[in-house]
């Protein structure tokens, strides 16, 4: 993506018509699917020229990796900031705290932001169209799966010692738990669409929590 300086004349206009391009493909992307999405009719409706939107994004996929940023960003506009650097235990309050009490406050994070409606929808256009763009689903895993592992892996790390954990794969770790917090909840709300309540939401995180731990324990993972 082109950039310029904060004292460039154009800087603000041209962030502005970024951010008309990427809303205008998150609209297009979401009603009739990436396979169906040009980039001539994202263009169209954000109100520019082809050769504008080509000077942001280099392609439909860099367009689409956009899209899903956006989308976290709208969720949680600090969970890009800890995938950069930033201070985890600042952006997250549970960072900091045992494992005992952190477990189920990041379950019910990690959740709350699962069933975030827009998130909902671009995984479904994820599901549709990636046997036919296999790049669409590396770049969904890398800006949404694994930006969310990152975080849980730091959290192991800076607790692993204290804890007496013998942890062989941090990584396979933060899958597992996040296994454990979308187990049946996340195929009612996509199957039938049926989104879960906080208080099902906290419930499962707990339980999810006390499940992670034991297997942490048992020096499994």
């Amino acid at each position: 993506m082109k950039t310029w300086s904060d004292d460039n004349p154009k800087a603000a206009l041209m962030e502005r018509k970024r951010a008309a391009i990427v809303d205008a493909a998150r609209q297009l992307f979401l009603a009739t699917g990436y396979a169906q999405t040009s980039m001539d009719r994202v263009a169209e409706k954000a109100e520019v020229a082809i050769t504008t939107v080509y000077r942001h994004f280099k392609n439909k996929d860099d367009l689409f990796s956009a899209v899903m940023q956006m989308a976290c960003e709208t969720v949680s506009p600090e969970l890009l900031a800890a995938g950069n650097d930033a201070d985890s235990a600042t952006v997250f309050p549970w960072f900091t705290k045992p494992p005992q009490t952190a477990l189920p406050l990041a379950g019910i994070d990690y959740l709350t932001r699962l069933f975030d409606l827009q998130q909902m929808d671009l995984y479904r256009v994820v599901t549709r169209d990636a046997s036919d763009f296999p790049e669409l689903g590396r770049r969904y895993r890398s800006e949404t799966v694994e930006r969310r592992n990152r975080l849980f892996v730091e959290y192991l790390n800076h607790w692993k010692r204290s804890e007496g954990w013998q942890i062989r794969n941090p990584g396979h770790a933060a899958e597992a738990f996040a296994a454990l917090l979308r187990a049946t909840l996340f195929e009612d709300a996509i199957h039938g669409g049926k989104l879960p309540t906080p208080k099902v939401i906290a419930l499962q995180a707990k339980h999810a929590a006390s499940c992670l731990l034991v297997l942490l324990g048992s020096s499994c993972l």
